[in-house]
C-alpha cells in the first residue's frame, strides 16, 4: 500500500510506500480493535464465531471495491496507484492475509484513524460506510474467496430446468432465493388483474370486457397458458416489443443535429415489428441488423434491417469537419452496439482505458473499425435542408402489390427506352443521309427540288420518324408518371453499403479527432474476450456472429443481457437491476442461478424470443399478486427476491394506446407504415430551423394508430411522450425513468388526444347502456376503462361530479358544444350534448386515475 503526500508545487501526489510495521508504530493494535468495535459492534478478530451469512464476493464485495477502490486501483493504468489492482486476485491478495485475517493490510488501512494512512483517502470523497467495512471484514474472515467477474464467466447448466415438477424451473430457482432471504412468495393475482397484466405486457393494450368475461368463465387449468399463446401470436405483440427495441437502438425519424430534419428510416421500424411477430431467431435478428448488407444476395428485407447502422444522429450543416463527424459517428456506433448487445459501457474507453472494466482505449477503436466500411458520408456533400433530407445510400420500399406493378412497369419502360433509342438513332442516320444528298452543285442550288428529289432526300421518312418518336416519348411520359405515382406510395429508407476500401481507424489519444499520431488498428473484439478467428480481416458479419456465438464467442453474455431485459419487461425489474451495465459499476444479479438459467434457456431454444417470454409468463412467479407483504416491503424494497409482482406506470406510448383503445378509436387495421403526427400545441416547432416548419397533424384515421408509429422528433419530442418520460433516443435507453409530475396529470386532463378519447368513451358508454341510471352507466364505463366495477365511494364521488357538471353544462350550452368539438372523431349525433359533455367529464376523470395508467 502507498501513502500520498501533496507537495505545494505539484498537482499529482508523490507516493511513498508505507510498511505494515509503520502502521502499528503510529497506532497500536488496540486502536484498530476499538475502531472496528465502534464501526461494526463486534470483535473483527473473532474468526469462526460470526453468525453472519456467507458473504458473496460478486454480490457483496466486488461492488464495494469497484465503487470505492477501482479509481486508483483498477483497470486504468494511467490512474493506477502503487501497482495495486483490486480487479485481479493475484494483485489484491498482496494486501490480504488469509492465514491471519486480522493482519491484513487492507483492513488496517480502511480502519486507520490517520487521514494520511486511511483508505480510501479523504480527498477521494468516497468514504466507506460502516456496512461496507463490515462486509469487507467478514469476507476476509470467511477466507476472502475470490470469483471471476460474473458477466464474463459462462453460465452453468441448471439442474432445476430439467427436474422441475411442482411448478416451473423458474419458480424453483426463485423459491431457493426466497428461502435464503426469509421471504414467502405472494399469493396468485386475481384473474382479472392477471389478464390485464399479461395483455399490457405482451400487446401493450387492455383486454376487452368480453375477453375478461371469457377468461373468468374458463375453468380449465391451461386457460392462462392459452391466453399467453394467443397474445404471442397477435400482430400487436410485435408492436409492443418494438417500442422497447427502438429505445435500445435509438430509432428516431429525424437526424438529431442542427436542423433536426426528417430522414428516411420508417421501413426499419416495420422490419423490427415483423421480426418479433415472425419470431425471427435472435442471432439472425442480430446478423441482419449489423451486417444485413454483407449477406450474400441480400434481399430487400435484409437491406432494410441493415438500416440499424444508420440510426445515429447525423449532420450536413455548413462548415462541418468531415473527419470530426466521422469520429463522432464511429464513437456513437461503438457505444450503441456495446450497450445493446453486451450490456457494456465500452464508450467510457473513448479517451482512456476504462476506469472500472477491462476495456482499453485500443479496444474501443478496434471495435469502431468494424464499422469503418459503412458508406455514410455522402451526406456531408449532398445533404440538404429538404424535408426529408438526403442520407444516401437509400432504397425505395414498396408494398408487395406495388413492387410487382413497378417491376412490370420498369420492364415496359426499359422496352420503350430501347425503342426510343433505336428510333432516334435511325432518325439521326436518315437526317444525315438526307443532308448529304441535299448537297448539290452551286449552279443547281437555286433550282427548286422536284417531287422525286424530295422522296430521294428522305423528307417523308424523316417526318414519319419524328411522329413516331413523339408518340413513343408521350407513351414514356405516361409510364414515367405511373412510375412516379407508385413510388410516391412507397417509402425510401437508409441502408448500409460497404465501401471497397474501409476508412483508416486510429487510436485517438484523449478522443482527439485531429491527433493522427495514434496507432492504426484493425477490426477486433476487446482483447480480454479473446479474438475472432478468421483467415481475412474480420468484418461486421464476423462481429455479429461473435456476439451470438455461445461456444467460442460472446453469446452467453448477449444471452444474459437479453434474458435480463425480457425478465424486466415482464417483472418490472431485472434479475440484475442494471439493464445497460453488466460491468463493475452495475448491479450483479440478485439470483445468479436464475439469470444463468434464463440465458441458457434462450440459447438452447435456438434464440427463441417467444419461447423465453412464454416460459416467464407461465411461471407462478409472474402470476403473483403485486401487493408485497409488510416484511417484503421492508426487507426487499427493490423486489430483488421477486417475492411479488411489480406495479408501475405504463410507458408513454401505452398510456395513449390504452386511452384510444377503451374509447373505441384505436386503428389496428394495418401493421407498419409511415409515421403519424397526432395533435400537439401550436408553435411547438417555432424554434426549429433549417428550414423553419409548421407541424401538420395527421388528419385521417391514421391519427388513431398505435403510438409506436408516432413521428419521433429528437429535438422536439411529442409533448405527450415527453411528459411520460419517453427518451429523445439520442442514445441507447434500456430503462426509462418513471417520474410523477403535475405535467403528466395536466396532459391527461387537457391534451386533445385524451379529451377526444374521453368523449368517445362517454359516447360508447351511452350507446351501450340503454338504462339512464347513473350507476348502471358508470358500471359500463368502469368495465370498459378499468375492467372492474366501481366501489361505493367511487360511485358517490363521481355522482357528485356528474351533478355539478351537468348543471354547469345545462346553464352554459355553448361551453358544452365547445368541449365536445375538441378532436376530429365524431360521436353519434343522436346523443344529447349536455348529457354527453357531462359523461365526457366523468370519463376524463377516470382516464386521469393512477389505476388507468398503471400496469398492476
Amino acid at each position: 500500500m502507498y501513502n500520498s503526500i501533496m507537495p505545494r508545487d505539484r498537482k499529482r501526489p508523490i507516493e511513498r510506500p508505507l510498511p505494515k510495521a509503520s502502521i502499528k508504530r503510529v497506532f497500536p493494535q488496540p486502536f484498530f480493535v476499538l475502531a472496528f468495535l465502534l464501526i461494526s459492534l463486534q470483535p473483527w478478530f473473532a474468526l469462526g464465531q460470526s453468525n453472519h451469512k456467507p458473504v458473496s464476493f460478486i454480490r457483496d464485495v466486488r461492488p464495494i471495491l469497484s465503487d470505492k477502490c477501482f479509481q486508483c486501483h483498477g483497470p486504468d493504468s494511467e490512474t493506477r496507484e502503487a501497482d495495486l489492482r483490486f480487479d485481479r486476485e493475484n494483485s489484491a491478495m498482496q494486501v490480504i492475509d488469509k492465514a491471519s485475517p486480522q493482519q491484513s493490510e487492507l483492513l488496517e488501512r480502511i480502519l486507520h484513524l490517520d487521514p494520511d494512512v486511511l483508505m480510501p483517502p479523504p480527498e477521494a470523497n468516497k468514504p466507506l460506510t460502516a456496512a461496507e467495512i463490515e462486509t469487507l471484514t467478514q469476507w476476509i474472515q470467511q477466507g476472502a474467496n475470490w470469483s471471476e467477474f460474473w458477466a464474463y464467466v459462462k453460465p452453468l447448466p441448471q439442474t432445476s430446468r430439467n427436474l422441475a415438477d411442482n411448478g416451473s424451473w423458474i419458480d424453483e430457482l426463485v423459491a431457493v432465493d426466497l428461502k435464503r432471504g426469509g421471504l414467502p412468495p405472494s399469493p396468485p393475482a386475481d384473474k382479472r388483474t392477471l389478464l390485464r397484466r399479461v395483455y399490457f405486457d405482451l400487446t401493450g393494450l387492455p383486454p376487452s370486457p368480453e375477453k375478461i368475461d371469457s377468461f373468468l368463465a374458463d375453468k380449465q387449468p391451461d386457460a392462462f397458458d392459452r391466453v399467453v399463446d394467443e397474445l404471442l401470436a397477435s400482430p400487436q405483440f410485435g408492436e409492443r416489443m418494438a417500442i422497447y427495441w427502438l429505445d435500445l437502438v435509438r430509432y428516431a425519424d429525424t437526424v438529431g443535429y442542427h436542423g433536426d430534419q426528417p430522414h428516411n428510416i420508417s421501413p426499419y421500424r416495420d422490419w423490427v415489428i415483423n421480426a418479433f411477430n415472425s419470431n425471427l431467431r435472435f442471432d439472425q435478428f442480430t446478423r441482419e441488423q449489423i451486417a444485413g448488407d454483407l449477406i450474400e444476395n441480400a434481399n430487400e428485407s435484409q437491406l432494410i434491417a441493415s438500416g440499424y447502422n444508420r440510426l445515429l444522429q447525423t449532420t450536413h450543416e455548413g462548415g462541418l469537419q468531415p473527419r470530426e463527424y466521422s469520429a463522432i459517428y464511429a464513437a456513437d456506433r461503438v457505444r450503441n452496439v456495446s450497450l445493446v448487445w453486451m450490456g457494456a459501457t465500452v464508450g467510457c474507453a473513448q479517451c482512456h482505458d476504462h476506469k472500472y472494466d477491462p476495456y482499453t482505449i485500443r479496444d474501443f477503436y478496434s471495435l469502431s473499425a468494424f464499422f469503418a466500411d459503412i458508406d455514410d458520408e455522402a451526406h456531408f456533400k449532398v445533404g440538404t435542408n429538404s424535408l426529408p433530407t438526403k442520407r444516401p445510400p437509400e432504397i425505395l420500399v414498396l408494398s408487395e402489390a406495388d413492387r410487382l406493378e413497378l417491376d412490370s412497369l420498369l420492364e415496359k419502360i426499359n422496352g420503350v427506352n430501347l425503342k426510343l433509342a433505336s428510333l432516334k438513332k435511325r432518325l439521326s442516320e436518315v437526317t444525315k443521309l438526307n443532308e448529304e444528298q441535299s448537297k448539290v452543285a452551286p449552279s443547281q442550288a437555286d433550282d427548286p427540288p422536284k417531287p422525286e428529289q424530295q422522296e430521294s432526300n428522305h423528307f417523308k421518312q424523316i417526318e414519319e420518324l419524328n411522329q413516331e418518336v413523339e408518340s413513343v416519348e408521350n407513351a414514356k411520359k405516361k409510364l414515367d408518371k405511373t412510375k412516379s405515382d407508385i413510388e410516391k406510395r412507397g417509402r425510401w429508407t437508409m441502408i448500409s453499403k460497404s465501401l471497397s476500401t474501409p476508412r483508416v481507424t486510429r487510436v485517438l489519444a484523449r478522443g482527439d479527432w485531429m491527433d493522427e499520431s495514434g496507432e492504426i488498428v484493425a477490426p477486433a473484439i476487446p482483447n480480454f474476450l479473446g479474438e475472432i478467428k478468421t483467415s481475412t480481416t474480420p468484418n461486421r458479419m464476423d462481429l455479429a456472429n461473435w456476439l451470438t456465438d455461445a461456444e467460442s464467442g460472446n453469446g452467453t453474455l448477449t444471452a444474459r443481457v437479453f434474458a435480463n431485459r425480457f425478465w424486466y419487461l415482464l417483472m418490472g425489474s431485472g434479475v440484475s437491476r442494471s439493464l445497460d451495465d453488466f460491468g463493475g459499476q452495475g448491479f450483479p444479479p440478485s439470483n445468479a442461478d436464475l439469470l444463468d438459467g434464463l440465458a441458457l434457456e434462450f440459447i438452447e431454444s435456438g434464440w427463441n424470443v417467444k419461447q423465453l417470454i412464454r416460459q416467464i409468463a407461465s411461471s407462478k412467479t409472474y402470476q403473483q399478486s403485486s401487493i408485497p407483504s409488510p416484511k417484503a416491503a421492508e426487507m426487499d424494497p427493490y423486489n430483488q427476491y421477486f417475492s411479488h409482482q411489480s406495479r408501475y406506470r405504463l410507458p408513454a406510448e401505452l398510456i395513449r394506446d390504452n386511452a384510444l383503445s377503451v374509447a373505441g378509436l384505436l386503428n389496428l387495421e394495418t401493421l407498419g407504415g409511415k409515421s403519424i403526427k397526432p395533435a400537439q400545441p401550436a408553435k411547438y416547432y417555432q424554434h426549429l430551423n433549417f428550414p423553419q416548419r409548421r407541424y401538420q397533424p395527421t388528419s385521417n384515421a391514421d391519427q388513431w394508430r398505435r403510438s409506436v408509429y408516432i413521428h419521433w422528433q429528437r429535438m422536439f419530442l411529442h409533448p405527450t411522450l415527453k411528459a411520460f418520460d419517453a427518451p429523445s433516443r439520442e442514445e441507447c435507453t434500456a430503462e426509462r425513468p418513471s417520474s410523477n409530475t403535475p405535467s403528466a396529470a395536466l396532459v391527461l386532463m387537457n391534451d386533445p388526444i385524451f379529451i377526444e378519447a374521453a368523449r368517445m368513451l362517454a359516447a360508447r358508454t351511452l350507446s351501450l347502456t340503454p338504462s339512464e341510471e347513473f350507476s348502471v352507466r358508470l358500471e359500463r364505463l368502469y368495465q370498459l376503462a378499468l375492467s372492474r366495477s366501481p366501489d361505493s365511494e367511487e360511485i358517490k364521488l363521481l355522482k357528485s361530479l356528474y351533478q355539478s357538471n351537468h348543471e354547469s353544462f345545462q346553464q352554459n350550452p355553448e361551453t358544452a358544444k365547445a368541449f365536445l368539438a375538441i378532436g376530429q372523431a365524431k360521436p353519434e349525433t343522436s346523443l344529447d350534448e349536455t348529457t354527453l359533455a357531462t359523461w365526457t367529464s366523468i370519463a376524463r376523470a377516470v382516464l386521469n386515475t393512477n389505476e388507468f395508467i398503471t400496469r398492476n
